[in-house]
């Protein structure tokens, strides 16, 4: 049996930029108000080199609007939060409905920053367009799946043929899924469409860590529970607060942290994981 070793002291002090030097892809950060927003904040407080991808379209389309300072507005508050001031924060636009586009995606990412990739934030999601069982049909069921879930599938696949091509694989690599607690108490009988496709990738998770290891990537899902991204407001918003035991919604920052601890080296025996991070949510 081998000694067992153990760290340092050295290696025990936290690194207050452990992700310095690598880069990661942010998808769905349209809008300073979102997830992918407060994730992209604290993967370049920590030191990495970050692209946004946005759709601004879907944004414009929903009650809460698109950004009103657009997608420069947003990567200016991400090059705020550098700790590295040499760091590239780059942006650029792409609808992820399209088969092509995950691939382009990734390439273009991955250039912008350097021609390495090493962490993937799945973030971007289709909002609306969904109901009941009694209220779907095949274009809302349709139009879920190919925001939901085949596009991330499809990003998984190009950054897998991004990391099998790189002549030195360097370590970190990350990908990261977003689910939102469908499984959990009663599930989202009102929203059929959106739960069947987050419902897949949860379900893919473990198959995507198995088939990412030999390529030195971790792959975990976080369910953030309900986030205040500014989609609710009145009695509803009341109701849903009461429901968590702090007596207030998750901000978006409550699961970026989280999220961005799963990006640096501390979570590299943490893979194929659905991960909950909903402050003690209390469904009915």
């Amino acid at each position: 049996m081998p000694e067992i070793q153990h760290p340092a002291p050295e290696d025990l002090r936290r690194d207050p930029r452990p992700l310095l030097g690598r880069t990661a892809l942010v998808t769905g950060a349209s809008r300073r108000g979102g997830i992918g927003y407060a994730v992209a904040r604290r993967l370049a407080a920590y030191g990495a080199s970050v692209y946004l991808h946005h759709h601004v379209p879907h944004d414009a389309a929903q009650p809460w609007g698109a950004d009103p300072e657009g997608p420069e507005g947003v990567a200016a508050g991400v090059r705020e939060a550098r700790s590295d001031p040499g760091a590239v924060v780059a942006h650029g636009p792409g609808d992820l409905t399209d088969p092509k586009a995950p691939a382009s995606l990734i390439a273009t990412a991955a250039e912008a920053l350097g021609g390495r990739l090493d962490i993937v934030v799945a973030n971007h999601a289709l909002s609306g367009s969904d109901g009941t069982l009694d209220e779907i049909d095949a274009d809302m069921l349709d139009a879920h799946w190919a925001t939901n879930t085949r596009s991330v599938i499809l990003l998984a696949q190009a950054y897998a043929r991004l990391r099998t091509a790189q002549p030195t694989r360097t370590p970190g690599g990350r990908l990261l899924l977003m689910t939102s607690g469908q499984d959990q108490g009663s599930g989202m009988p009102g929203e059929l469409a959106y739960a069947l496709a987050k419902g897949a990738l949860a379900s893919a998770t473990r198959t995507l860590a198995t088939t990412f290891a030999d390529l030195g990537v971790t792959v975990n899902a976080v369910n953030p529970g309900p986030v205040d991204t500014g989609y609710l407001t009145g009695e509803v918003y009341d109701t849903i607060a009461s429901m968590f035991p702090a007596g207030r919604w998750g901000m978006p920052d409550d699961p970026a942290r989280l999220l961005a601890w799963l990006a640096t080296d501390e979570a590299a025996w943490v893979t194929g994981r659905v991960i909950d991070s909903e402050g003690g949510f209390r469904r009915g």
